[in-house]
């Protein structure tokens, strides 16, 4: 039997219309799951990066504003928490008078009784969180001055690095960190470092860029 030509051509053409059809349909429906899956879900998001130097605690004790002004710094620096050892009675400019044989400060010198200085808070907020310490306070007779002794030894040192640092006129660090250490019975105590009264900031910056810790 002879094909109709006319009809051949008619069923090559809607033959050819349904195949595109068909391929107009899988490529819209290809696009569609690939844009589906290039949107993102929940588990996709990235994980919150924890704040610099959130672990990372600068405790102090300050008599004249030197000392809270290089823990100031280092915790700029560090991004690190802040907490100040303040004594329940705080002392005056005369209770400081060192040249002033009856003066607090004096009489704390020649009678260490007298040296047990109560503090308005003796373990910071969220202490357990802390890894890395650095312990702040001035020189008094080349020693740690006592109004930091309570923050020491009242605290649980296990598990935390500690770095001491301290500020003077002329004095050194001296052994005031190794009797901290001792005092505190426990953590790892490192290495400190003496500022003068009168560090400036590009000082302190450099002492903290080398340890490492931000």
């Amino acid at each position: 039997m002879t094909a109709n030509p006319t009809a051949t051509r008619r069923n090559f053409l809607l033959g050819a219309a349904l195949c595109a059809t068909m391929l107009s349909g899988c490529s819209q429906g290809d696009g569609d799951q690939a844009a589906a899956e290039d949107q993102p879900t929940v588990e996709d998001e990235p994980a919150a990066v924890p704040a610099a130097g959130g672990n990372v605690l600068v405790a102090y004790y300050s008599a004249q504003g030197h000392t809270a002004a290089v823990a100031q710094t280092i915790a700029d620096e560090l991004g690190a928490d802040l907490f100040e050892a303040t004594p329940t009675e705080p002392y005056s400019d005369n209770d400081l008078n060192w040249t002033d044989d009856s003066s607090r400060v004096t009489r704390e010198h020649e009678d260490e009784s007298l040296r047990d200085v109560e503090l308005t808070q003796v373990t910071p907020d969220s202490w357990e969180n802390y890894d890395t310490v650095l312990v702040g306070y001035p020189i008094w007779w080349g020693i740690a001055a006592w109004p930091i002794d309570n923050f020491i030894s009242g605290n649980d040192w296990d598990g935390k690095t500690v770095v001491p640092f301290c500020t003077s006129s002329s004095s050194g660090l001296g052994q005031s960190g190794e009797l901290l250490a001792e005092a505190a019975s426990s953590g790892e105590w490192q290495e400190g470092q003496r500022f003068s009264s009168s560090a400036n900031k590009s000082e302190v910056r450099d002492w903290v860029a080398g340890l490492g810790l931000a």
